[in-house]
C-alpha cells in the first residue's frame, strides 16, 4: 500500500504533504489562563465546514512543544476533527518553574491535572463531540491521572507512549519513591535530576536514538528549538522526578485504573528507553475498555513521528479506534 494513503473506517484519506515547519494559516495561536491566573499557550484548528467530526485535545510530554506535532494534529484536522493543542504550565511557552529556564519543574502533577481540568471544562463547551483526549508520554501520564481523579469525562482516550512508569532500573516502585524522596531532601528540590549536556541547552549526543528513526522529523524538532528558543528545556529536577514516582503509585493503586469507564486506546513500543512498554501493556489489561497497539524494534518513543511505515499504522489504528468507540454524532 501506498504511505501517502491513509485506510480508514469509512473511506481512504489522501495523505498529502504537510510543512512540518510552518504553523498552518488556518490554525490559531493564543494564550488561555488557568484558574490560578497563569498563562499557558495553546493552539486551534477550527474543523470542518458543515457535520464535524468531533474533536480532538492533545497534550505533549515532558520538555515537548506542540509544533512538533503539527503534522498529527494538521492530519486530524483534515479528517474533520476540531483539533486544540496546549502546552503544560512550566514548560515549552507556558513559562518556568524551576530556578532557570531549562530544567523542567513542578510543585506537583496535581497542578497539571487541575490545568486540564479547567481546560477540559471550557474547551468541551465551546467544541462539538464527541470529545476525545489524546496525549503523549507525560502528558498520558497526566491524562490517566485526571481519569483516575475523575477531573475529565472524555469520549475515548488515546495514549501514545504513556508515561505510565520510568525506564530504570527494575527496582520496587516504593523504594525508587523513597530514593527520589531523600535526593529531594540533600539538595534543592528544583536542581537537575540528571546530566543534559557539558553545555546547558545544548543536545546530547545520540538523543534521537531515544526518539524516532526519522531523521527529518528529528531534525523539525531542532529547526524548531532555534526559531523558538523559549521552547528548549533539558533535564527534569529532583522534584520532578519524586512527584512523578508519587503520582504513578496513585495510578497503580489497587482498583484506581480498574475504576475508569473510557475506551483507552494505547500506542506503545517494546524498544522504548524512556518510559516503560511493561506499565503501558498492564495499563491496557487493568482498564475496563483499554486496547493496545504494540511496536517493537522498528519504533522509538515518538512514535507519532517515526518514519512512515511506523507512523501511519499507528495512525491509522488511532483512526480506526476512534470510529468504532466514539462514532461521529448524527
Amino acid at each position: 500500500m501506498p504511505e501517502d494513503i491513509i485506510p480508514d473506517a469509512t473511506e481512504k484519506i489522501a495523505r498529502t504533504a504537510i510543512d512540518r515547519r510552518a504553523i498552518p494559516a488556518h490554525a490559531n495561536e493564543s494564550v488561555w489562563t488557568a484558574a490560578d491566573g497563569h498563562a499557558l499557550r495553546r493552539i486551534d484548528w477550527p474543523g470542518a465546514q458543515g457535520s464535524p467530526r468531533g474533536s480532538i485535545l492533545f497534550l505533549p510530554g515532558r520538555g515537548d512543544f506542540y509544533e512538533k506535532y503539527l503534522e498529527t494534529l494538521e492530519e486530524w484536522h483534515r479528517a474533520g476533527w476540531r483539533v486544540t493543542a496546549a502546552d503544560w504550565r512550566g514548560q515549552a511557552g507556558s513559562g518556568r518553574l524551576g530556578d532557570d529556564a531549562v530544567t523542567g519543574h513542578v510543585g506537583d502533577f496535581s497542578d497539571w491535572v487541575d490545568d486540564l481540568a479547567h481546560l477540559w471544562r471550557d474547551w468541551t463547551a465551546q467544541t462539538p463531540g464527541p470529545h476525545i483526549l489524546a496525549a503523549h508520554s507525560m502528558g498520558g501520564h497526566i491524562v490517566m491521572r485526571a481519569l483516575v481523579d475523575g477531573a475529565v469525562l472524555p469520549d475515548a482516550v488515546v495514549l501514545s507512549a504513556p508515561m505510565l512508569g520510568m525506564s530504570g532500573p527494575p527496582l520496587p516502585l516504593p523504594l525508587l519513591h523513597g530514593v527520589a524522596k531523600v535526593m529531594t531532601k540533600v539538595g534543592e528540590p528544583t536542581r537537575p535530576a540528571w546530566k543534559w549536556s557539558e553545555k546547558p541547552g545544548e543536545i546530547p549526543a545520540r538523543r534521537r536514538d531515544l526518539l524516532t528513526h526519522d531523521g527529518e522529523r528529528y531534525a523539525d524538532e531542532l529547526w524548531w528549538r532555534e526559531k523558538r528558543p523559549e521552547l528548549v528545556m533539558g533535564p527534569g529536577s529532583w522534584g520532578w522526578v519524586e512527584r512523578a514516582y508519587a503520582s504513578t503509585r496513585a495510578i497503580e493503586a489497587s482498583g484506581a485504573m480498574e475504576g475508569i469507564d473510557v475506551p483507552v486506546l494505547i500506542v506503545s513500543t517494546a524498544n522504548d528507553k524512556l518510559v516503560s512498554h511493561a506499565a503501558a501493556k498492564r495499563a491496557a489489561e487493568r482498564l475496563p475498555r483499554g486496547e493496545l497497539v504494540e511496536f517493537g524494534s522498528e519504533a522509538h518513543h515518538e512514535i507519532f513521528r517515526e518514519v512512515p511505515a511506523v507512523r501511519n499504522r499507528a495512525l491509522d489504528a488511532v483512526s480506526e479506534f476512534l470510529d468504532r468507540v466514539a462514532p461521529a454524532a448524527s
